[in-house]
Formats: C-alpha cells, structure tokens, sequence
C-alpha cells in the first residue's frame, strides 16, 4: 500500500497532535489516573489522550525483573458507554462496539491515520480509504513502523451485547526503543459519543517512574544541593566570625543563600519520591514549590535592594519600602502559580497552554525588575562618583558588569528557549529539554556568588557601610579591608568620621530628600 501524504495533510496531523496535547490536564504524574474522563471528538474519531512522556528502552529482558525494564503497563481501564447507545444494541450480540488504545513514538505521528484521494486527513477509516488502502472501516488507520512492524501499537476492547460498560484486559507493553512515546484511547463508531472512562497506566523508565525529561534534572539537584552547601559553608564561617559587625544587607544574603540549600534539597526529595512511588503528593510538591518561589522573590528583592545602595551607600530605602514590598508580593504570587501548574498533579512531557499563560506575567514581572534595578544602579553609581567614593564605586561597578553578563546571558538564553521549543514540535529532543530548566538555577546561583563576594562579612563592615571617603583620604590598605576584613586603616578611619561628621549629616538629609522625591 502506497501512504504518501501531502504537506497540507501533514499541517493537518500537526494540528491533531497539538489539540490532543493540550487536553493532557487531569493525568496525575507517572501513575497516570482516569477518573469519568470523557471520549472528545477531533475529526471522524473521538478520543481520549491517556500521557505523553519520554521513555528509555529497557535494560533487561526478563519479565520477571523490575530494575531496568522500561514499560507502559494498563491497570483496571473500563469504559462506559450512555444509556442511550447500549439501548440501541440487542443482548445477543457479540461486538457492539469498538475502542482502541493505540501507544506510537512521536516519531511515527504519520503512521497513524490516512487520506483518500488527497484530501482530508482522517484517524479512522473511511469507506473511501476502506476501498483504496484496504483498512477496515470504523477502525483506526495504522501503517507498521518502518523500524518495527509490530509499532505503532494497537488494542482493541469490545462492548458486549447491550452492556453499559467493557474493560480492557490488564496488560504490559515493553519499551524497546527510546523515544517519545504517546497514548490515546479511539472509537471510531460515532455511537459512542459520550463514552466515559477510568483506571490507570503506569510508565517506567528503566531507572525508575521520573518521566525522562525530569529524571536527569535529579542528579542535577543533587550538584546544586552540594555547590549550595559550600558557598554557605563558607558564607556561614565569615558570617559567624564578624557577627558583630554584619550588616542588615548581609542578613539578607544569608537567607538568600539558606533558602536556596533548602531549595535544592527539597526539588531532590520530591524527585526522589517521584521516581519510587510514580506519584506526587500534592501537599508535599506545593510546599517545594512554594519555598522556590519565596527564594526567586527574595534573590530578585536583594538585587533590587542592592542597586539602590541598600545597606551599603543608604541605611533604609525609605519610601520606596513599600514599592519594593508590593512588587515583592506580586512577583511570589505569580511565580507561586506559574510553578504550581508546572509541577503540581499534571505531569507530562508536552506542555500546556495554561502554563503559556500563567508564564506571560512572571515574564512581564522580570523585565519590570530588570528595568527598575538597573535605573536604581544607575542613579547609585552617579550618587558615589559625585561623591567620589571610590571604594563603593569600584564594588558597584564590578556587580552592574556582573548583571549585565546575566542580563545578555538571559536573554540570549531565553532566545535560544523560543527556538528550541519552535522547531521541536513533537518534544522529539526531549533527553536535552532539562538543560532548559537547570539554566535558570546555575545562572541564579552565580550571580548569588558575586554578589556574596563583594559584600562578604568584615571586621570593617559596619565601620565602612555609611563612611564618605572622599578624595584620597583612603589608602588602598583600607579600602582592601572593605571586602576582605582587614584592620589597617582603623585610626584613619576614626579621624575621618571625626572630620566628616558633619558631611555625614548632610549627607543623610541628601538621602531622605531623594527618597521623598522618588
């Protein structure tokens, strides 16, 4: 049989393929659970997506093993058909109806339906393709895999005499080839609409129930946990050492740096569960996200806070508190629910519209902060060169190149993102797609690092916050002890607050004026 399709049939079988993948919102993480989901119709068939996820072939060939085989395996699965429908049928029949489970790689999309003459392209067989390609009329059009005969998949489950529902023997189906592999659940006679369904499947990779784009993001978290745990070890050690001399900017660092370890930890527990159990307690994945969202917030609040002189070049924000405060809020609640629809009950290898959507105002948040910290930097470098605070401005400068790289470094990433997702429709590369999520996490962590760096806990913190050291005043022995805790400097320290006092003031009622203004 010849099945040469036309571009236009082709775009036909893409639109399929995404309208069935937005309708993956109520499969529960690896255990996928079917509770009365309803049949729904897309061109001549009605159907019922049952999971898409990325699956590794298996490392044993023993059916008796459990480590290392890869399958998709059908648990208690029954249909029920309407009242109505099993009516119309007599108790003396033996088919009454048909439904068939059909598992294919994304790979083999095309293998699934046909067209006749060109035209329409269609999931069941029609009288006209029944006479030209020899497919049986009200089934599902499958052409063998030209790697594997016996793919795509096929099942067929049959309704009996006038019974109102049928189930599906239970059965495992071994995964041989990796690969995005994808369910869906057709009837083709058009008496079945309304057909209602329930049970489960349960997907396996080899090493476990993590869907294959997820599992990699694992050992990932297991690196960041340790990366985290050294820079607060070293963080802590300093921060304990000059405990009396920290600064409220450095408090801010500490947690920052306390709610990422405990981030990172949490992301490995609950992967770790996931990918022993195949579920995902809701409670449990809801606290993990929400402490990734009170972390993203705070890091985005100490960058704020830190480009507008915060605890460094002005001891309070003054009024612009409560704007820092409310975009803080807004920020957690948007990145609380975009993280919540990423991560809690549905999971899947293909991604949803609501997450689109949900993403559109955390983007927008970001720029917003983007724009405001870089103003605030702006206005905070000007102040230290009129000021000629050179051992400031010298910090200052060094973390506005630091943000900058991160800057370019997001955007360019977030370009290469669009393009990764735009020219892989069918998340055929979905064994890379983690790197997408891990990007964010390494480059966080990296500018929490140089940020840690300039302002590390001294001696010569709380001595050096609110100092003018004006002119030369300052030898380059002081103004090392400003990061690095040296003492050299003290006396000169004190005859410089002692000959700037007055300075000092002004400079002050300078800050509260331009908090007012702003």
């Amino acid at each position: 049989m010849n099945f040469s399709f036309r571009i236009a049939n082709k775009s036909f079988d893409f639109l399929i393929f995404v309208i069935l993948s937005t309708l993956l919102t109520t499969i529960h993480a690896s255990i996928h659970i079917y509770q009365n989901q309803l049949f729904n119709e897309v061109g001549n068939a009605y159907l019922l997506p049952g999971g898409s996820e990325g699956l590794y072939a298996s490392l044993s060939s023993d059916d008796s093993a459990t480590d290392g085989r890869s399958f998709i395996r059908f648990e208690n699965i029954t249909f029920w058909r309407t009242q109505d429908a099993a009516d119309e049928q007599s108790e003396m029949e033996h088919s009454t109806g048909l439904i068939q489970a059909v598992i294919f790689e994304a790979a083999d999309r095309n293998n699934i339906g046909g067209s006749a003459y060109g035209g329409q392209r269609s999931i069941c067989c029609t009288p006209d393709l029944a006479k030209l390609e020899g497919c049986k009329q009200g089934e599902v059009i499958r052409i063998p895999s030209a790697t594997e005969i016996n793919w795509p998949m096929v099942f067929s489950i049959q309704f009996n005499g006038n019974d109102l529902s049928t189930q599906m023997n239970n059965a495992e189906v071994p995964i041989k080839k990796t690969g995005m592999h994808n369910l869906f659940f057709i009837a083709c006679d058009p008496k079945l609409k309304g057909t209602v369904m329930s049970g489960k499947t349960v997907w396996k990779n080899p090493d476990g129930y993590l869907p294959g784009r997820m599992a990699p993001l694992m050992t990932f978290y297991v690196y960041m946990a340790i990366a985290y745990l050294l820079l607060s070890a070293i963080w802590f050690s300093q921060y304990m050492r000059f405990w009396e001399d920290t600064l409220q900017l450095q408090h801010c660092i500490a947690a920052v740096i306390g709610f990422g370890l405990f981030e990172m930890i949490l992301w490995y527990l609950d992967y770790s569960n996931f990918n022993k159990t195949g579920m995902r307690p809701v409670v449990t994945t809801a606290w993990v996200v929400t402490v990734g969202a009170i972390k993203k917030t705070l890091s985005r609040l100490l960058i704020l806070s830190v480009s507008m002189g915060y605890g460094v070049v002005r001891p309070t924000l003054g009024g612009l508190t409560s704007k820092v405060l409310l975009i803080g809020a807004t920020y957690f609640v948007a990145s609380e629910l975009l993280d919540i629809t990423e991560h809690v009950g549905t999971i899947n290898d293909v991604s949803g519209r609501a997450r689109l959507f949900l993403g559109l105002p955390d983007a927008f948040l970001d720029a917003f902060l983007i724009l405001w910290i870089f103003t605030s930097l702006s206005k905070t470098l000007e102040q230290l060169q009129a000021k000629r605070i050179s051992v400031k401005l010298d910090i200052y400068r060094k973390f506005s190149n630091a943000l900058a790289v991160a800057v370019i470094a997001s955007v360019a990433w977030i370009t290469y993102e669009i393009y990764f997702k735009a020219t892989d429709p069918f998340n055929e590369r979905w064994q890379s797609a983690w790197i997408i999520t891990a990007f964010w996490d390494i480059l966080s962590f990296a500018l929490l690092c140089v940020i840690c760096y300039l302002w590390a806990p001294s001696q010569s913190s709380q001595r050096y916050a609110y100092s003018e050291d004006v002119g030369e005043e300052f030898n380059d022995e002081e103004a090392q002890s400003l990061t690095r805790g040296q003492s050299n400097g003290d006396v000169s320290l004190v005859k410089q607050e002692q000959k700037n006092g007055n300075a000092g003031i002004s400079d002050e009622e300078d800050e509260s004026e331009e908090d007012k203004r702003e």
